[in-house]
């Protein structure tokens, strides 16, 4: 079985603030076969004795994990994200089980060598409206409404669970056929990096508030509104690359009219 499907698969963590917390999460992830951690900010030390204690034999994911300070750097390269949360936002989201949202994240590795991203928020805070619109899906555990909070490596333990659940089934399916599933990967197209994905809003919306469509407090919830539009669609990287034509072309037509 394909080890790598689960590599290629980042735990980011949003300004973790708990030795213990980031240890126990280092262990599951080694027991559900990730090792890509990635901290964004964080508030605590994840070399401190607490830490590696409580990873007791994966402080390696724990030397290894990498350390940014942005989320957008966390997901540099990746094509897929899914957001953990339970908060609702100004425009509706779909919440999804674990079960049903990530495999998600490993099905297109079967045949491509896709980077993916599951994040998670600060234990004090979750994940905010503006972090939350780096993903395209969306995942709720769904607990005890009369204490629905979980704890951070509780929320990982879980969801890395379901990953690994997934991962098998795959491997499975894997070993049952023939044909390896890497023959047919160039036929596939491969998403867009989010981060590409990233500069064409940026741009959508400079354009937008150039043209009038867009007023400085329809902001947040107009452009929510295009992100599910083209979350929806897959786009690759050369069709972000014609739409940012467009707009070139626009800005340029405005100057010239």
């Amino acid at each position: 079985m394909n080890k790598s499907l689960l590599e290629n698969i980042r735990i980011v963590l949003v300004e973790p603030a708990g030795n213990l917390n980031v240890g126990s999460i280092a262990r599951v992830m080694k027991n559900m076969g990730l090792t890509n951690l990635v901290l964004v900010n964080p508030r605590c030390d994840r070399n401190s004795e607490e830490a590696r204690i409580m990873a007791v034999h994966a402080a390696d994911v724990l030397e290894n994990a990498v350390v940014v300070d942005s989320l957008p750097k966390a997901l540099a390269g990746c094509q897929r994200a899914i957001a953990t949360t339970v908060r609702s936002r100004s425009v509706p989201i779909n919440l999804e089980p674990p079960s049903i949202a990530l495999p998600w994240l490993l099905e297109p590795n079967v045949n491509l060598n896709v980077q993916s991203a599951l994040m998670f928020g600060a234990e004090d805070r979750g994940l905010s409206n503006d972090e939350l619109k780096y993903a395209q899906k969306f995942v709720c555990v769904q607990s005890n409404p009369d204490y629905p909070s979980l704890n951070l490596a509780q929320a990982v333990a879980i969801c890395a669970y379901e990953v690994y659940q997934a991962w098998l089934k795959i491997s499975d399916r894997s070993n049952q056929t023939a044909t390896p599933p890497q023959v047919v990967s160039e036929s596939i197209p491969k998403n867009a990096p989010i981060d590409v994905l990233e500069g064409y809003y940026q741009h959508l919306e400079d354009v937008l508030l150039e043209i009038g469509y867009l007023q400085p407090h329809t902001v947040p919830v107009k452009m929510e509104k295009f992100r599910r539009l083209y979350n929806k669609a897959n786009l690759q990287s050369e069709e972000v690359a014609m739409l940012r034509g467009i707009l070139r072309q626009v800005r340029w037509a405005i100057k010239n009219q």
